[in-house]
């Protein structure tokens, strides 16, 4: 029998997920880990920079632990800004993001293979991903080249040992400007002796142009998309071919183009879309998105480690 005055519906409570929760404990114990890798790899670059070129014998020393903070404080602190750059305009945007991930290495160079943020919603336009892309870079630069300068300001200016074996930095355009405006010319023959903090600027310097390769889902590929929307494809593909030339110049390519090439095949030469992909960006992010280039250009060196003994074959 049918009811002339059938009960309401009983309300279905719809409920999003919360934004921006995080295992906290996860996060930090990542960059505890980190601060350890950097700091024993800060340690061992400090021994390398009292040992002036291997003409002091250095025996190990727990205050050269301390010592090691030099390398570790700046680079992590680099590192932090950038990845918190992109954080914070995820936070002003309300897209969903977690706290930054550092990824701890081995005593292996660097000790540390970066870190990054996870992002886990579509973005919606090209302003939004303009801004949250951009804003890592730009905050790494803006702690790393303090750090550059008054790193460099503590690598004295030292004679090399013409029997030296280890490996040779490349030197980006930032880096040989540090140097000139701080020691002027440096003759043939010399070279500084870094201390771990220039070091650290100069890995920042590097991550910094290494993040700006205008390639797929690095921070240069959002930044090629919001500028150029379907014709970033173009410019993802001419890179590719970029990195690969590279790997000519400098073996030290290799991992770095073999990773470009794997993100490319699985997601695809084309960056996602958003709902405003025709629609232009306004002048002051056209030109900051020139600025980000001008820095990856100031940040960037065609062979970025080189064994010594292959650059005096060389020669």
């Amino acid at each position: 029998m049918h009811d002339p005055f059938p009960e309401p519906p009983l309300p279905v409570s719809v409920t999003s997920p919360r934004k921006f929760q995080d295992r906290r404990w996860l996060h930090l114990t990542l960059l505890v880990l980190t601060i350890g890798s950097t700091t024993l790899a800060g340690a061992e670059y400090y021994a390398g920079y009292i040992s002036d070129f291997g003409r002091q014998a250095v025996t190990f020393r727990p205050d050269l632990i301390l010592h090691g903070f030099w390398y570790s404080g700046t680079i992590l602190v680099i590192l932090g800004a950038h990845e918190l750059g992109h954080y914070l305009a995820c936070r002003y945007y309300q897209v969903d993001a977690s706290l930054p991930f550092f990824i701890p290495m081995p005593v292996v160079l660097t000790g540390t293979l970066g870190a990054f943020i996870k992002i886990r919603e579509p973005i919606p336009t090209k302003r939004m991903l303009f801004d949250i892309g951009v804003a890592g870079p730009l905050a790494g630069f803006a702690f790393a080249v303090p750090a550059l300068f008054v790193g460099v300001a503590m690598s004295p200016v030292v004679q090399v040992p013409v029997d030296l074996v280890g490996y040779h930095l490349g030197e980006p355009l930032l880096f040989r400007a540090a140097s000139w405006l701080t020691w002027g010319s440096v003759p043939d023959g010399y070279s500084l002796n870094l201390h771990p903090m220039a070091f650290a600027a100069w890995f920042g310097l590097l991550a910094t142009a290494l993040n700006l390769f205008p390639i797929g889902q690095l921070d240069g590929g959002h930044i090629s998309y919001a500028v150029l929307g379907r014709g970033s494809t173009a410019v993802t593909l001419g890179s590719i071919g970029v990195a690969i030339v590279l790997t000519y110049f400098s073996t030290s390519w290799l991992v770095w183009t073999f990773l470009l090439i794997a993100m490319t095949l699985a997601m695809g030469p084309r960056h996602p879309r958003t709902i405003d992909e025709d629609i232009p960006l306004d002048s002051a992010r056209i030109w900051l998105a020139a600025a980000a280039m001008i820095i990856f250009v100031l940040c960037f060196t065609p062979n970025p480690i080189e064994p010594t003994e292959l650059l005096a074959a060389a020669k």
